[in-house]
């Protein structure tokens, strides 16, 4: 038997910030104060460390880009598969429990 996660899990992690995404998934991040976006004012640039090394990330609402990857997505679950290199299943189950240790209601 199959098992599926639960629905308003997703849409809650599809809807998350990149910058709360990164927060919760990188041992550091830092804004870079000197970048200046020049497609949309509300991009910003991270310096960020996860256990699998240092990353640039463009951030605007829930969209990312990896600068030096050259890759971008959508959504929390498709930066945390890209930073911490998991799979959708371990992405999303690694997401749930930060929401559950930040008082999410979903397990």
């Amino acid at each position: 038997m199959r098992r599926s996660f639960d629905q308003s899990l997703l849409s809650d992690l599809r809807a998350m910030s990149s910058v709360d995404a990164l927060a919760s998934l990188a041992t550091h991040i830092k804004a870079d104060s000197t970048f200046v976006p020049f497609k949309d004012a509300r991009t910003q640039r991270w310096h960020v460390h996860t256990e699998r090394g240092d990353f640039e990330i463009l951030t605007t609402g829930s969209k990312w880009y990896d600068t030096r990857a050259r890759r971008g997505g959508g959504g929390a679950i498709d930066l945390a598969m890209h930073l911490c290199d998991l799979s959708f299943v371990d992405a999303v189950r690694r997401l749930a429990t930060i929401n559950a240790r930040h008082g999410s209601d979903h397990p």
